[in-house]
This record gives C-alpha cells, sequence and structure tokens, in this order.
C-alpha cells in the first residue's frame, strides 16, 4: 500500500524546533503505513519478543547488494539548496564524569523487519527528536525494500545488546522517505523517519481457564503437561482438552469391556465424526466438537483433520472433532493435558520519553566532525569478519567534500566519512556536535553504503545521502505522525 493519509495532531511546530528556506519549494516526500492499527502493531511486537527474544536472535544484517562494494569516484562538492537548520536533542541520561572513550547514547538500537522472501533481517537506527517524542532515523533501505513497499513486522529495539530489548520494542506505525527513493530507488535519498507506537513488553504470564482463555484478546498459548494415566482417564471422560502420545500395535486396540481398558481420544474430519456411532465403542464420537480460538501463524501451520473458520470479526478458529479409541492398559505411553497461558504485556510509554531522542541538522557544509554509530556485522569484502552485530560500534571523523558517483544505486552525491565499519551498520547515525558526557548530538547523515577505496578487499569509508531541504521536509511531516499504546490497562491487546 502507498500514501496513507496519516492522523495529524492539531498544534504546530514551533519556528525554534524546524526552520525551512523561506524561498525554498516544498520538496516531494512520502508516507506509508507499516501497522498503524493497535492489533497489528501488537502482533508485531510479540512477533519478536516472543520465546525469550528468540526471532531477535534469528536475525541477520540485511543490505543491498553488500557485496558490490562501491569505489568512490569524482571531486565535487554538494551544495546545500537552503539555509543551515537543525532541531535540538532531548535526553534522558544525565551527564557524567568526562571520558576519553566514546559513550555509547542509549537512543540507538536496531530495527528488525521481515524482507519479502520471509528473512529475518536488522539495520541499526536511533531515536530523534520530535514534537510527539515517537520518531526515528534509519536508511531507507531498511524500511522499503528496494525502494518499492514497507518491510513486514517492522519494530525499532532501542539499547540492544547482545539479543536483549532493555527499553522494549517499539512497533512501526507510518514511515517516511523522500520521493526519489520511494519512486526511483534513488540513494540520493536514502533515510526514513519511522513513526513508532509506545514501547511494548511481555514481563508477565498467566495460567487461566479454557473460558478465559478463548475471552483473552492478547497474546496466548497452549504448554501441554505431562500428567499420569489416572489423571488423563479422568480428564478424557470429562472431556477435558488432554492427549496421549505413543506407538501402539493393532493388536493393543480392544473394546471398553476388556478389563482396565484405557479411553483415549483420536481427532476426527468434521465427515467422520458426524457418521461415527453414539456410545461407547470404538471409533464411536466422543463429545461435543471444540472450538478454540487461535493466533494467524497457529491457524496457518494447521494441517490437521479439524476445521478452519474464521469469524465475522476476524478471528481465527479451529474445530476439532473427536472419536474414542479403547486400548490395553499398561502400555507404554505419555499423557498430556492442556495448560492454558495468557501473556500480560506492559506499555513502556513513547519512545522519546524512554530513551530521548538526538537532534536532527539540514544544509550543514561538509567537512563537518561527526561520530557514527552502527551495529557491523557482515565480513570485509576479502572475508575478513571484524564485528559479530550484537554490540553497537562507533567511528569518527570529518565528513567528506567530494562527489561520489555510485551508478548501480543512481546516487550523484553522497557525504562520506572513512570508517571500517561494515554492513548491519546500514541506518546507523551521523551524530554531529557529539556530546559524549550528555550523549547527544545532531543527526547529519545515516550509513547508506559501503566503499573500499583503495581496492584492497576492505571497507574504509561509509557514506551518506546528503541531509539538505528535503530531508527537512520529510522530518517535518514525519513530526506530525499521531502513533498510541498498542497495551490495555489489564495488559490486553487493545483493538
Amino acid at each position: 500500500m502507498k500514501r496513507l493519509l496519516v492522523p495529524l495532531t492539531a498544534a504546530s511546530l514551533s519556528a525554534a524546533a524546524l526552520t525551512l528556506p523561506a524561498n525554498a519549494a516544498a520538496p516531494d516526500w512520502v508516507q506509508d503505513p507499516l501497522a498503524p492499527k493497535a492489533a497489528e502493531a501488537y502482533s508485531n511486537a510479540y512477533f519478536w519478543l516472543d520465546a525469550n527474544g528468540a526471532a531477535l536472535k534469528k536475525a541477520t544484517q540485511y543490505n543491498v547488494d553488500a557485496k558490490d562494494v562501491q569505489k568512490l569516484v569524482s571531486t565535487q562538492a554538494k551544495a546545500p539548496d537552503g539555509k543551515p537548520g537543525s532541531a535540538s536533542p532531548t535526553g534522558t541520561t544525565p551527564a557524567v564524569a568526562k571520558s576519553t572513550a566514546v559513550n555509547l547514547p542509549k537512543s540507538i538500537g536496531k530495527v528488525f523487519f521481515l524482507d519479502s522472501a520471509g528473512n529475518y533481517r536488522w539495520c541499526s537506527a536511533t531515536s530523534v527528536q520530535s514534537r510527539n517524542r515517537n520518531l526515528i532515523a534509519t536508511a531507507g533501505h531498511c524500511v522499503y525494500e528496494r525502494g518499492k513497499d514497507v518491510f513486514a513486522k517492522w519494530v525499532f529495539v532501542p539499547g540492544y545488546y547482545q539479543g536483549k530489548a532493555p527499553f522494549g520494542v517499539y512497533a512501526g506505525a507510518y514511515a517516511f522517505t523522500s520521493y526519489d527513493l520511494d519512486t526511483y530507488d534513488d540513494y540520493d535519498g536514502d533515510f526514513a523517519f519511522v513513526a513508532v507506537h509506545n514501547g511494548f513488553a511481555l514481563p508477565n504470564d498467566k495460567k487461566v481457564s479454557f473460558k478465559e482463555f478463548q475471552a483473552w484478546r492478547g497474546d496466548k498459548w497452549v504448554k501441554p503437561v505431562e500428567i499420569s494415566p489416572a489423571e488423563y482417564a479422568k480428564c478424557v471422560l470429562t472431556l477435558g482438552h488432554c492427549w496421549s502420545q505413543g506407538a501402539d500395535t493393532p493388536a493393543d486396540k480392544v473394546g471398553p469391556d476388556f478389563p482396565g481398558a484405557v479411553l483415549e481420544k483420536v481427532e476426527a474430519g468434521e465427515k467422520e465424526y458426524t457418521d461415527a456411532k453414539t456410545g461407547k465403542g470404538n471409533g464411536f464420537k466422543l463429545g461435543e466438537p471444540e472450538t478454540v480460538p487461535v493466533t494467524l501463524p497457529e491457524y496457518t501451520a494447521y494441517k490437521g483433520p479439524g476445521k478452519k473458520t474464521i469469524d465475522k470479526s476476524g478471528n481465527y478458529l479451529i474445530t476439532h472433532y473427536y472419536t474414542q479409541k479403547w486400548v490395553k492398559p499398561g502400555l507404554s505411553r505419555k499423557y498430556y493435558m492442556a495448560e492454558y497461558v495468557i501473556g500480560i504485556a506492559k506499555d513502556l510509554g513513547r519512545l522519546g520519553d524512554a530513551v530521548g531522542g538526538q537532534g536532527v541538522a539540514w544544509n550543514q557544509p561538509m567537512g563537518q566532525n561527526v561520530t557514527a554509530f552502527g551495529y557491523p556485522s557482515a565480513p570485509h569484502p576479502d572475508g575478513d569478519k571484524a564485528f559479530t552485530g550484537v554490540t553497537p560500534k562507533w567511528c569518527s571523523g570529518k565528513t567528506g567534500t567530494k562527489r561520489y558517483q555510485v551508478n548501480t544505486f543512481k546516487v550523484e552525491t553522497h557525504q562520506v566519512l572513512k570508517c571500517s565499519m561494515t554492513p548491519g551498520a546500514d541506518g546507523g547515525p551521523w551524530l554531529m556536535k557529539y556530546d559524549n558526557n550528555k550523549r547527544t548530538g545532531y543527526v547529519n547523515g545515516v550509513t547508506s553504503m559501503f566503499h573500499d577505496q583503495d581496492g584492497n578487499g576492505r571497507i574504509d569509508f561509509i557514506s551518506s545521502a546528503y541531509f539538505d531541504g528535503e530531508t527537512a521536509d520529510v522530518y517535518n511531516k514525519a513530526q506530525y505522525a499521531a502513533t498510541k499504546s498498542i497495551v490495555g490497562p489489564n495488559g490486553e491487546m487493545m483493538q
């Protein structure tokens, strides 16, 4: 989908927050939905946090044509398209004692998403100052796949460190980028601002009854608990949610009158159940059909004989039909009963309130001192893998004043920085005027591409789109996107 109208807040920006050149024509910009509805955003955040963050740990770095390292060529400087401007940072980290090392800002983190092939991917990003305290900056190619549709299940994890999400997960609501990237896949506009919903965490789970399980609108799952044969016999007679596992032979099947015969239930199809007799006997009906609500992944994965339906409210349902099987007692089998568990989520508030936000600057002169942050992971072209991607890294220096043509990505002008970070650092911020004590600065670029200038098989430069008046315009539009909590007061999923 493209160009969805975004809900805007009524108040206007102050002149101090954003100043656009008076004589500049309004540049083109694009906005797209990621997960504007709370239920979808909740599902996206849960996807990455489920099973102790298993999906976060499974993801690999994303970079378009990472092996096609571009060489820098010509020598013409990029000219600003208007007056310099900036928006000041906000922070929650107090000043600390002066340090000779670079203190990492907790505003930086990773964005996670699924590409069109279903691969789990990530890039680098940072929280930035915005009027709704809900905005992040990253590379455009970390939001839009080859300048086309947005990636699925897109979330931001600030402060990501070794597979952990210390400040929770923030699901993307709306994405904003340059018209050139969206329309032409032109990397001169390879940047994006994304408005995110309130933070999400899954700190608790609770065992509930089947009735409560059915009514719960949030995350829920069935936990199998092993029980004794006697407990199983009682459970199956009361039509409880229990089952058996283990092989038996045709000779083990007996009638209900066999001494100590054990009744087991066998899932059947709707027609088989309808045609079955009532009473006691092998293949006879066992109780009434059971209709159970499931998640979309469970619905998709289910291959059993039960009936799959979707009700008018969009809930996914599976109706199970059971028949009787009587077997000899004492077989080597295991018996299980379903334990119903709900996940009680927690609202962590707005992103900017949790980790602060870096400033944003545009139309700045080249030759600025910047500190670039990111999570590099990919090996250099010569095969050397110097980074793991699990911890953030940095490099600093002056931005290049040359013009660099990279026809593969339609680039005419990128600003460059001498740096050996590899793909995975894509989308990481270039912070101008970085205050090492306050851990804040001004985002004046985001890592877009990687270059081997001297041809030795190792990346020695990274480059970014030049932040000009068009960047300021996209940033200004993104600031007005209104987002919300995706978790209700009792920890349930908001609708």
